[in-house]
C-alpha cells in the first residue's frame, strides 16, 4: 500500500470521527471532534499497521489482524464505559448513546483502515439517521404506548441522551 493510499483511509477516518463528535458536541455530550476523531484516527492507524502481519512463512496472517481488531473494540469498550453515568436517586443511566457513539466511530475508524469504503459511508449514513430520527421516534413511541402526560415526558427527556 502507497503512501497516498494511507494519507486517504487516515484522512477519512479522522473526517467520519470528525463528524460524529461533531453532533455530539452540537448536542452538548461529552465527547466532541478531537475526541471521536482521535478514536476514528488511532482505530484506523491499527487496523492499517496490522494489514501486513505475516505468519512464519512470509504469507499475510488475516487471523492476526482479526485479533487486533478485537483487542481493538474491547479497549474501546472501555473508553465508553467512562461516560455512563447513573444518576444518585434515580434509575437513570446517562451517556449510553455517547458510549456507542465512541464505539461505532471505532468501528467506522477500523472500515477505513481496511479501505471497506461501501460499508464505511452506509454506515456512517445510518448513525446519522438514528442521531436525527432516534429520539423524535422514541418520543412519540413513548406518548402513544407509555400515556405519559407531557410535563413527565419532558423530565424523561431531560434525562435521556
Amino acid at each position: 500500500m502507497g503512501y497516498l493510499e494511507i494519507l486517504l483511509r487516515l484522512t477519512a477516518s479522522v473526517l467520519v470521527g470528525g463528524v460524529i463528535g461533531l453532533d455530539r458536541n452540537l448536542h452538548g455530550k461529552p465527547t466532541g471532534i478531537r475526541t471521536l476523531g482521535l478514536v476514528s484516527l488511532g482505530a484506523c492507524a491499527l487496523t492499517l499497521a496490522c494489514a501486513d502481519f505475516l505468519d512464519g512463512n512470509g504469507q499475510s496472517d488475516p487471523a492476526a489482524a482479526s485479533r487486533v481488531i478485537q483487542g481493538l473494540i474491547t479497549g474501546i469498550g472501555f473508553l465508553g464505559s467512562g461516560v455512563i453515568i447513573r444518576d444518585n436517586g434515580s434509575d437513570r443511566v446517562r451517556g449510553l448513546t455517547t458510549a456507542a457513539s465512541i464505539w461505532i466511530t471505532a468501528i467506522l475508524g477500523i472500515l477505513c483502515g481496511m479501505g471497506t469504503w461501501p460499508i464505511a459511508a452506509i454506515a456512517l449514513f445510518l448513525v446519522f439517521v438514528l442521531f436525527v430520527f432516534g429520539k423524535p421516534v422514541e418520543r412519540a413511541l413513548h406518548r402513544r404506548w407509555l400515556d405519559k402526560p407531557a410535563e413527565e415526558q419532558r423530565a424523561i427527556d431531560l434525562h435521556e441522551e
